[in-house]
């Protein structure tokens, strides 16, 4: 027998047919005109290629191939309409799944109400975070493992042809050092008043460390440490080790009545947060909708 195309529709009417049979009900159960109920049927057995029923002026019986046939075709019927459900499922956003990579501040400090609002309107979407340095979250969207990233610009992404980059905010920066720091009641920070004072850096591969040498430059802090977690420069600050300069989005590290929070009035030490996808093809509809909800709300920040 030769390939075959069985479309839904023929399949369709061969059930109906087996459920009542009697081609003018089987008809009118499909909501079809009789001459076009019986094409389908006789299109399905040419297809096939063997008559499925046993047909007269009195009766319509299931031939033996007909019964075998029967079972695969309500098993065909369902198949399709579980697809379809499924696909449904997706794209109303009643199941799914979004990851997304973002830096560490933003996801322990600003995702996480967001993550809980968005799974409260879709509670059958899973959800997934890779919390990274930018150039690991930016790599994460590139190799298809996220489907959106939120990160900082990094050098692998400002050349790539293949991402996507949205600006979502721009951050600004904060020195934070102990409540009793003579820096603490300064009345006119900047730049050379800090270059004194011991200083507690991020890492060089980090979105805060990155902007803060290009502020700097051609001034060299006085580091006394390099740490990669921003907890740990809060517990280095707090217990009188050195200083540092934070962005905005990671203030809730820091507001502790032992620290103070001073904002830097440098309009060239910023840090511009994007949104990051794959320039090709769609996102899914359950991270379409998350998309959305961090544009409209890191977008809308005045940080």
């Amino acid at each position: 027998m030769a390939a075959t195309e069985l479309s839904t529709r023929q399949l369709r009417a061969f059930v109906a047919l087996v459920d009542l049979p009697n081609f003018t009900r089987a008809a009118q159960a499909c909501h079809l005109s009789q001459p076009a109920f019986s094409t389908l049927i006789r299109q399905l057995e040419q297809e096939v290629g063997t008559r499925l029923f046993d047909r007269n002026t009195r009766s319509v019986q299931l031939t033996p191939e007909g019964r075998l046939f029967e079972a695969s075709a309500r098993r065909l019927l369902a198949d399709v309409a579980r697809a379809i459900g499924d696909l449904g499922d997706h794209v109303e956003r009643r199941k799914g799944r979004v990851h997304v990579a973002a830096l560490p501040s933003l996801a322990a400090g600003w995702l996480p109400a967001l993550f809980s609002d968005f799974h409260a309107q879709w509670p059958g979407i899973e959800l997934a975070l890779s919390d990274q340095l930018s150039d690991a979250c930016i790599d994460l969207v590139r190799g298809g493992q996220a489907d959106f990233a939120l990160a900082a610009a990094g050098s692998r992404a400002a050349d790539s042809a293949e991402l996507r980059m949205r600006v979502l905010c721009t951050d600004r920066f904060h020195l934070v050092c102990r409540a009793d720091h003579p820096l603490a009641t300064e009345p006119r920070l900047t730049l050379r008043k800090l270059q004194p004072f011991s200083f507690i850096h991020m890492t060089r591969n980090s979105s805060v460390r990155q902007a803060l040498e290009v502020a700097l430059h051609p001034l060299a802090m006085n580091t006394v440490l390099e740490v990669e977690q921003l907890a740990t420069v809060m517990g280095m600050v707090e217990a009188g080790l050195g200083i540092s300069v934070v962005p905005t989005l990671t203030l809730y590290q820091f507001r502790r009545d032992t620290i103070a929070i001073r904002p830097l009035p440098l309009p060239q030490l910023t840090r511009r947060i994007y949104v990051v996808q794959r320039r090709e093809g769609s996102l899914s509809a359950a991270a379409q909708g998350l998309h959305d909800m961090v544009v409209e709300r890191l977008g809308s920040l005045s940080i």
